[in-house]
């Protein structure tokens, strides 16, 4: 019996790490029968339905999302992921589905080796709840001057938030000498957005000055390599993104998204992209 069971449990964990490798690259379709082969199997496996809430969702197939992270809670009615993402979808309901097979999404794969060259910032005056509903985790965002500061913005020109005036304004110098960010949605909760910003160029007139201070700055969290990059979702005995994919503790924890570069506006003085 303890053989069959665990046979059973190598056969689950080989069928989630598929599952979990076509979405990160961004194979929802394939994600979709993959996760669906797993609930066949495992009726209760709540991941699953996250997971399938998730591909279906990239898909523009909001119903079926719905559906799916509806039988998480039935399982499991205080599944944190399942209820965060049926309000996001709520907020969708009267949009118009636009299918996602060839959206560019952000895998987090690239090793940040230096203290100071990224931080996670929370966002002020943040948009409304309608606009960030249709924001994910992994979502390259662009940054902008306005003014002094920076505000945050879709690739679609939407205005999605401000980065808080303290840390804005210094990267708006930095960007001023020259240096250069890259920046992706971390996460996306109701009226909250995170966004990892990360420096992919210094000015040698900057040198010296980092990005993310690792001490002093309020509003943010510098990124060190060994440290975890949460997206702040619940209280799942693993560690899981907003979606319900694992993080593992050692190596994808470590991970930074890479966003795209970044956008700044030739009437401030910056320099275009």
């Amino acid at each position: 019996m303890m053989h069959y069971q665990a046979g059973e449990a190598r056969l689950r964990r080989r069928r989630e790490k598929d599952a979990i490798a076509l979405a990160m690259q961004g194979r929802w379709e394939e994600a979709v029968t993959a996760n669906r082969s797993i609930i066949e199997v495992f009726p209760n496996d709540i991941n699953a339905y996250n997971r399938l809430g998730k591909a279906l969702t990239e898909l523009g197939q909001n119903t079926q999302a719905k559906e799916a992270y509806s039988r998480a809670l039935e399982i499991d009615p205080k599944n944190s992921i399942a209820r965060r993402n049926l309000r996001r979808l709520s907020l969708l309901k009267d949009a118009q589905p636009t299918p996602s097979e060839g959206r560019q999404r952000v895998i987090p794969q690239l090793f940040i080796e230096e203290t100071g060259k990224a931080g996670v910032v929370s966002l002020e005056q943040p948009a409304p709840r309608e606009v960030l509903a249709k924001l994910a985790a992994g979502d390259p965002v662009y940054l902008r001057s306005k003014g002094q500061g920076l505000i945050v913005e879709s690739k679609h020109g939407e205005y999605l938030g401000q980065v808080k005036p303290r840390i804005g304004v210094r990267l708006a110098k930095l960007i001023k000498g020259g240096t250069r960010y890259t920046a992706a949605i971390a996460s996306s909760a109701d009226s909250e957005v995170k966004v990892v910003i990360a420096e992919v160029f210094q000015h040698p007139s900057q040198a010296g000055r980092p990005s993310f201070p690792a001490k002093g700055y309020d509003g943010f969290r510098s990124y060190v390599k060994g440290s975890i990059l949460k997206y702040e979702l619940g209280e799942e005995e693993e560690v899981l993104d907003e979606s319900g994919y694992p993080v593992d503790s050692e190596e994808d924890a470590d991970a930074l998204p890479e966003g795209m570069s970044l956008i700044v506006d030739n009437e401030d003085g910056n320099i275009p992209e």
